[in-house]
Formats: C-alpha cells, structure tokens, sequence
C-alpha cells in the first residue's frame, strides 16, 4: 500500500524546532536570575490531590495511578483515597513544622467530594492550581477543542469559587496535553503550565491569548517516578532528592538562581514509613544557606522581574 501524498505535506518541516510555541534558547547563554535575601535555590514543593474513579474508562491510556484490577478495584481505589483523608496532613504538618509554603495540585472532582480538605489547603497557605476534573478526563489530541475548553473552564471555576483564589497554574491530570491545550489555558486566565519537562527554569510560551509561561516541574525527580515506578527505596528517594538539590544549589553558584521542584502525592509519600525519607531530604536542603522555599506563582513572578 502506497503513502497518500499528503503524509508528506507538513507546514513545519525547516531547520530548528518544528513548532513555534517559543524561542531556541540554551540555559547557560541566559540571563543569571538572583532569588530573593541572595538564595541560590527556589525550593518549590507541588502536590497532587487527584481522583480516581473506580469505573475509569482510561481513554486515551491509564494515567499514573489509575486502577488496575477488575471492577471495583477496592484495593487500589481506597490506596489513592487514603492521599485525600490521610497522607495530606501529614504533609501539611511536616511544611508546617518548617515553615515552608506549597503549591497543590487539585481535581475539580478533590473539590466537590472533599470542601473541607481544599479549605484546610487554602487555611495553610497553599496556592492551588488546576489539574483538570478528574484523573480519568485526560487532555489529548484527539479531544474536541471545544470539549477540551470545557475541562478546563469546568476545573477553573469551581477551584477559584471553593479556593478564594485566582488559580493561575495548571498541571494537567498525568501531565497530558493536546495541541491546543496552551492556548486554551491562556483564554481560560492560566499564567503558567507544569507540564512540559524540557528546561529548568521558566520560560515564554506563546498563545492565541498572549505569553503562558512554562514552569520547571520534572517528573523523573516525583515520588511516583521512584518510588512506584522505578521501584526504588525510601532511602534511595532521599538520595535522589538531596543530589538533585546538591547539584542545583552548585550550579546556581556559578551560573544564576536555580528552581528545586519536588512533586508529591500524598497516597504515595503520605505513608508512615515513607515520611522519615522526605523529612531527612528536607531537613539536609534547608541545612544549606541561600534556599528560597516559595510557591510557583511566587517563582514566576519574581523571576519575570528580572526578565
């Protein structure tokens, strides 16, 4: 069977990028960014309060944490509920304990079965940030755009009415995106995006509704990443996370203000046994000078002073 003609015909195809979402630029050949009291790292904790429904359709693919056995995956559904009624508060009292500030990552579904936990999140200072309705309403290419403003529109308004907040940030459910998902976050009033993972500091992304920045959010340094995925211990997550952290705060000394981004997810880190390897990461990061911890909206803001 022969190719159609058009399988060739790509508006993009050139030397360089093969998008126009924003500007070739390297790391090292930009402008040196100074946190603020002279830090050289921006500690930025995220978390995730997802949903996960017990009937998922998993369209177009399972996200990360979905269920996995046959209906009803009781065992699985009430792990991710214990994040949501359990790990949550230990994570706010250990913040607390050390006087560090989070951005959380939330459901619009976390909102309507849990208002009492997105007030707890608000009352702690937390800055909240979209992350879709559900973990089964994933954001992909073959979405209807309308249908996909919709999600979003949907997700917005009940985290800025329940919240108090503006809601500038976003992370999609399993970090998926469609084309026009920039766009649509732009229109919707989102500032900046977690999920593209290709640089560690912030930069511009143009839209149809003007700049949507995207924030350094790596997944290969998040609890699931290691801990579930890659099967890797406690004690190896601790690791990772101060090396991650040793290596930044070095550079930043040479080269400009870094970003420590370490996503969490409750159900995973929450547990009794996995807290102690958290709070030994934390505790040996703010152990050195010159560590900023602030939420990601602080971060922008603050770094796009400096642009």
């Amino acid at each position: 069977m022969s190719l159609p003609p058009e399988y060739l015909d790509y508006k993009w195809r050139r030397h360089g990028m093969d998008h126009d979402r924003y500007d070739w630029s390297m790391l090292v050949n930009r402008k040196k960014v100074d946190w603020p009291g002279n830090a050289r790292v921006a500690l930025w904790i995220v978390c995730a309060l997802e949903w996960f429904p017990l009937d998922m359709k998993g369209q177009p693919f399972k996200p990360p944490g979905a269920m996995v056995t046959a209906y009803p995956d009781l065992r699985h559904y009430t792990l991710r509920d214990y994040g949501n009624r359990v790990g949550i508060y230990r994570l706010m009292r250990t913040l607390a304990q050390r006087n560090l500030t989070a951005s959380v990552a939330v459901n619009e579904a976390v909102a309507v079965r849990y208002p009492s936990l997105l007030k707890d999140v608000v009352q702690s200072g937390w800055e909240v940030l979209g992350h879709g309705r559900s973990m089964d309403h994933l954001h992909h290419g073959g979405l209807a755009e309308d249908a996909e403003a919709a999600l979003i529109d949907a997700s917005l308004t009940r985290l800025r009415a329940d919240s108090g907040q503006a809601v500038r940030g976003w992370l999609s459910p399993a970090r998926s995106q469609s084309f026009a998902t920039p766009d649509l976050l732009a229109a919707a009033g989102v500032q900046y995006q977690c999920d593209w993972a290709n640089d560690d500091m912030p930069y511009a992304m143009r839209t149809k509704s003007g700049p949507l920045y995207a924030m350094p959010h790596n997944p290969d340094i998040d609890d699931y990443t290691i801990i579930i995925q890659n099967h890797h211990s406690e004690d190896e997550f601790t690791e990772q996370l101060i090396d991650q952290f040793n290596f930044l705060y070095d550079e930043a000394g040479r080269e400009g203000g870094r970003i420590m981004a370490m996503s969490l997810h409750p159900w995973i880190i929450g547990q009794p046994y996995r807290m102690r390897a958290l709070e030994r990461a934390l505790d040996v990061m703010l152990a050195r000078e010159g560590v900023w911890c602030a939420t990601g909206g602080e971060i922008l803001a603050n770094w796009l002073q400096q642009q």
